[in-house]
């Protein structure tokens, strides 16, 4: 319930339940949610959360927007 619930939430690559739902890790398409909006994501999804699904104790979110670049030398 908690991974389909931050799934709804536009940029949401990927959702990850841990800690028998106590953590959340949310990937997000880069190309969609830039670093400023991220955290914005992750207060959204929190309080979305807080509304929407049934649990006991805390819910952390963790947003991981990631960008990797790679190059390669010429060869000798």
């Amino acid at each position: 319930k908690i991974e389909e619930i931050v799934k709804t939430f536009q940029g949401v690559a990927e959702a990850y339940a841990f800690q028998a739902g106590r953590d959340v890790r949310v990937v997000v398409s880069p190309e969609e949610v830039d670093d400023d909006a991220l955290t914005v994501l992750a207060h959204d999804i929190a309080k979305k959360l807080e509304k929407e699904a049934e649990y006991a104790g805390q819910i952390k979110v963790t947003a991981i927007r990631e960008v990797r670049a790679t190059d390669t030398t010429a060869a000798k």
